[in-house]
């Protein structure tokens, strides 16, 4: 297998991709919209921690970015916020009949220049609420946890996806992530970005409640970077930024 770092290809496939790695300036095409989608179909619910930002379901999904694409919106990201069917697996993070994937061939069928970017992460879909498989012993299963976020990164990016987002911070689903769109000859199609440095922080706080219909009993201490820890931010950094466009979860305060 080719050095994942030397495929680039993916971030150049879609013409707002394209534009973003040019010269960097702010205008609309700059701009990654937040959907909150989930598996209620008629759902129209404000989120209380975000103003101004609701849970959509399928039904309501294209009469709400009709006007957002007519006033210039390029891209989205989904985040699929499920109300029932969690387990301690999330297995259904890739449900084909799920909010995301149908969400995915919705907006290429109906918006098909819009840039569709997937949130990829398990957490929304188990019942303790954390990003990967847990052992016996309530520590996280990397391995495991890895191998199946991975999976759900091709399943989205096969369903139309343009961009595949992990953020789960498990340690290598970069790598892995990377080599399984290789290996379905889709690295030089789907954009990998990565959510670059996590932050154990109550900024994440209403992002979570958006993202989660119960509340969250995770500890995300244990896959987090802590606070102040430039060295290892530094590390963590340069470790994804030679493969993947990448992007900041908040820092400080700390939870």
């Amino acid at each position: 297998m080719s050095d994942i770092s030397s495929i680039l290809q993916g971030g150049y496939n879609h013409a707002t991709s394209r534009l973003w790695q040019s010269e960097r300036s702010l205008r609309k095409a700059s701009l990654m919209y937040p959907i909150f989608i989930t598996d209620i179909p008629d759902a129209e619910e404000n989120i209380s921690s975000l103003p101004g930002q609701k849970r959509w379901g399928i039904n309501k999904l294209e009469g709400f970015l009709k006007p957002l694409v007519e006033k210039g919106l390029k891209s989205l990201i989904l985040f699929g916020v499920p109300t029932s069917g969690k387990d301690a697996t999330g297995s259904k993070a890739d449900d084909p009949d799920g909010p995301v994937i149908l969400a995915v061939k919705l907006i290429r069928d109906k918006f098909p220049e819009l840039f569709i970017a997937c949130d990829v992460c398990l957490c929304e879909y188990t019942d303790h609420g954390h990003c990967g498989y847990l052992n016996e012993d309530g520590t996280i299963d990397n391995l495991a946890s890895v191998k199946r976020i991975a999976e759900v990164a091709i399943n989205y990016s096969k369903a139309g996806a343009h961009c595949v987002a992990p953020s789960d911070m498990m340690d290598g689903r970069i790598k892995a992530i990377k080599e399984s769109l290789i290996r379905e000859n889709l690295g030089n199609k789907i954009l990998l970005m990565s959510y670059s440095a996590k932050f154990a922080s109550s900024f994440y706080g209403p992002f979570r409640y958006g993202s989660h219909y119960n509340k969250c009993s995770a500890s995300f201490r244990i896959i987090t970077q802590q606070r102040f820890k430039f060295t290892e931010k530094l590390q963590t950094l340069h470790q994804l930024l030679v493969i993947v466009n990448a992007t900041n979860f908040p820092q400080m305060p700390e939870v």
